[in-house]
């Protein structure tokens, strides 16, 4: 599994807009057979902070992912939406084995 965690902070009168634009692009994410897992998390102690768990079946599935047509609208529509630019990690799953996902 090719996992990305996805780092953003967002400007305070954007959170709702950037919340109900990235629900969107996960609901439908989460439908692409390449992706495992597509999760979105909002920091307790400051609500501007975002993570998105991304979980593809290979980078493949990345790749084919930001070719889609939600990906792009939620990519367009947020743009302006961040207080910084947002980040990135990759990992390489080692449990559960992928099998498993």
């Amino acid at each position: 599994m090719f996992v990305l965690l996805v780092y953003a902070r967002v400007k305070p009168e954007s959170v709702d807009a950037f919340r109900q634009a990235t629900l969107e692009n996960a609901s439908n994410s989460r439908l692409e057979p390449g992706v495992a897992r597509f999760d979105v998390l909002q920091q307790t102690e400051d609500p501007t902070r975002f993570t998105l768990v991304e979980v593809y079946r290979n980078r493949d599935g990345h790749a084919r992912h930001r070719e889609t047509p939600h990906y792009n609208a939620w990519a367009a529509g947020v743009a302006e939406m961040f207080a910084e630019p947002r980040t990135r990690t990759t990992y390489q799953s080692i449990d559960p084995p992928d099998a498993e996902w």
